[in-house]
């Protein structure tokens, strides 16, 4: 007689068990253990029992065969659909890594008291619930909010008749964005770089029309922003675009309850307009639209394995689903450049460009005269400050994050560390930025000296020195200690590190962005890309006409924010990569480990015929006390399901082979990261 079976993804980051596990399925679950439920499960070589979740059922009639038994159903919520599984796998196969892993930062912690309600509102399967097996300890510390057990409102499609002017309007200022939306294409979109009279920035209205555009056309959208501040702003144009749209929010100021009571929304059919961080590219709605706003922000990133891009998250998932797929901001990346350039999505301008007006102060040296501001953003700020709020953006938070030596200049370190000293206030005692001792007793190790003197300003000390150029005006300062959200038209100096700029009512009247050559000095692959987007984000702040002063900057980066020719830059920045072959031109993988488990990786890569200088390394990692080794792999993006199916395979081999040795089952030593941006020897 045939028997029931389930096969199952097991909730661990130990490589080998990244398939499927056949287990029988007992009579009295039957019922209960459906596709996406979350189920325990025996592991014999750990001898315990571990999470999984049921992926498909079938029936086998070789009862000859011995499976062990699922344990129990933990919940009838079938939290994990198919098509979200489907992305969770792609998504770990691109990365050589696991899809466990990809779930974990995905599906929320387990809220009972929110699942039972969700379940009882008709969220699920209400006709029962497998509560009474639920795992000790995984709500019950967690209140619940006071509408915790309020059933959800009606989340029928939205009808946006009373806003439909607003939002065909706002999608008509770009060409063949309507097109793009109705035919499900990938796009780039050049954000018009403006605040909206109602004191929006002009990409919030974009995306919030877009959104509530492919509600009212029966499907979900997804937006996807960096940060919380991005996030407020937004969700505040969905209120205009969108009143009565079901909106599930997913980011990470949220309580445990609410996340998951979000999450639980995006199960449903009914289509809603999904807003959050990174992870929610991988909202489990059926989607008609993926939007993600400025793609060049680290914060899109994901740091946990397996570290997938959200940008390269929601290309996958448009392959899969079909949707629409856009990439707003004010610049491009070279990642959606080439994607434009190999014809993979296509560029979208607004009808009728606006350029800001871009002033470039590089006629005086400012180091040399000891002065912050140059005589000409000097007497712009001191013009436009009598009318109304100026930013001043600068480089780092803090008053004087770098000290050095009074007699020799040279730069200030910890004497227990190495790290570098700065200063809280002037007359402060040093102390360091990397373990936070202080330096009383500070000698220079160059010439011996004992005093130390303030070399560079950070947002602080900045303000101070403006207070005193600028007497009767206030001087406001917004960095991360000191977040700022708005600032009201009246006359002001907002001194703000870059990405804290708060927004001013009527835009700002001027604009000065200064310590642009310190930023262009970071050793990164990226600066360029990453000052251009820090600097266009920060003039799309003002007001109509308002000048923008960007001092001490030339070259190609200050040539692209003066024209305001991002685009062309991006395209220019890929086509001096390509040579040196470096990302995003080709793609890199970055090898971790012991000096012989690397070797082995490489032996597995080198019989896939590569490019002769696709290896670099191994090279010992600099103060890796266990004597770990590094190298990178670079191969062309046609090469990357064979590239990452071969060091999965090694990290793979390399875990059993440590298993085989001690065992039991740790993790593998061999680590593997793709897609490294910034990768280093």
């Amino acid at each position: 007689m045939p028997r029931p079976i389930a096969r199952v993804l097991l909730d661990s980051p130990v490589p080998q068990l990244d398939r499927l596990f056949d287990y029988a399925i007992p009579a009295e679950l039957i019922d209960d253990a459906m596709p996406g439920v979350r189920v325990r499960v025996p592991l014999r070589s750990a001898g315990r029992l571990i999470d999984a979740y049921v992926v498909e059922l079938d029936t086998e009639d070789d009862d000859a065969r011995t499976l062990a038994e699922i344990d129990t159903v933990v919940s009838r919520a079938q939290v994990l659909p198919e098509r979200l599984c489907t992305l969770a796998r792609r998504v770990a196969d691109r990365a050589a890594g696991s899809a466990s892993d990809v779930l974990r930062l995905v599906v929320p912690k387990r809220q009972v008291r929110v699942e039972k309600a969700w379940l009882a509102s008709g969220g699920g399967r209400s006709d029962a619930s497998a509560d009474e097996n639920a795992p000790a300890g995984a709500d019950d510390a967690t209140p619940p909010t006071e509408d915790a057990a309020q059933a959800p409102a009606d989340d029928a499609p939205t009808s946006i008749a009373p806003v439909l002017p607003a939002v065909t309007e706002t999608i008509a200022q770009y060409e063949g964005l309507a097109e793009a939306l109705a035919d499900s294409a990938r796009a780039a979109v050049e954000a018009i770089p403006r605040l909206a009279p109602d004191g929006l920035p002009e990409w919030t209205r974009l995306l919030a029309a877009s959104a509530a555009r492919t509600l009212a056309g029966g499907a979900s959208a997804i937006l996807v922003v960096p940060d919380y501040r991005d996030l407020d702003l937004l969700l505040a144009a969905l209120e205009v675009f969108a009143p009565d749209a079901p909106i599930a929010r997913l980011d990470s100021r949220q309580t445990n309850p609410d996340r998951y009571r979000a999450y639980l929304r995006t199960l449903e059919d009914a289509p809603c307009i999904v807003v959050g961080n990174r992870s929610a590219a991988y909202a489990p709605v059926q989607a008609g639209l993926v939007a993600i706003w400025d793609d060049g922000d680290s914060l899109l990133a994901e740091p946990l394995a397996p570290g997938v891009h959200a940008r390269d998250v929601a290309l996958l998932r448009q392959e899969q689903e079909g949707s629409a797929l856009l990439f707003a901001g004010h610049t491009r990346t070279t990642d959606v450049e080439r994607l434009v350039e190999t014809g993979w999505i296509h560029a979208i301008t607004a009808a009728r460009r606006l350029l800001p007006r871009v002033v470039l102060d590089t006629t005086e040296d400012l180091d040399r005269r000891g002065q912050r501001l140059p005589s000409r953003a000097f007497l712009t700020a001191r013009e436009a400050a009598a009318t109304g709020p100026v930013l001043l953006q600068v480089a780092r938070p803090g008053f004087s994050p770098t000290l050095v030596c009074a007699s020799c200049r040279a730069p200030a370190r910890c004497t227990s560390c190495g790290g570098p000293l700065g200063a809280a206030h002037r007359g402060a005692t040093p102390v360091c930025a990397w373990c936070g001792r202080g330096a009383r007793l500070w000698a220079c190790g160059s010439c011996g000296g004992e005093t130390v003197r303030l070399a560079a300003s950070g947002s602080e000390r900045t303000a101070e020195e403006l207070g005193r150029a600028f007497p009767g005006i206030r001087v406001i300062v917004a960095d991360g200690n000191h977040p700022v959200e708005r600032v009201d038209a009246k006359p002001a100096l907002v001194v703000a590190t870059r990405g804290a700029e708060p927004l001013a009512e009527g835009g700002y009247r001027a604009i000065v962005l200064l310590d642009g050559s310190r930023m262009l000095q970071a050793p990164e692959l990226r600066i360029g890309e990453s000052c251009l987007r820090w600097w266009s984000n920060a003039a799309a702040l003002a007001a109509p006409g308002a000048p923008i002063h960007l001092v001490g900057v030339d070259g190609a980066v200050a040539r692209a924010l003066a024209t305001w020719s991002q685009a062309s830059y991006a395209r220019a920045e890929l086509a001096e990569r390509a040579p040196l072959r470096m990302p995003p031109s080709v793609r890199v993988a970055q090898l971790e480990g012991t000096g012989a488990g690397v070797r082995r990786a490489l032996d597995d890569i080198a019989a896939l015929q590569l490019p002769p200088d696709a290896v670099l390394g191994p090279v010992p990692i600099e103060g890796d006390e266990d004597g770990r080794e590094r190298a990178l792999v670079r191969f062309p993006s046609a090469e990357g399901a064979r590239v990452a199916g071969t060091l999965r395979a090694a990290v793979v081999a390399e875990a059993m082979g440590r298993r085989r040795a001690r065992g039991k089952t740790p993790r593998t030593t061999l680590s593997v990261r793709l897609d490294v941006t910034e990768p280093d020897l």
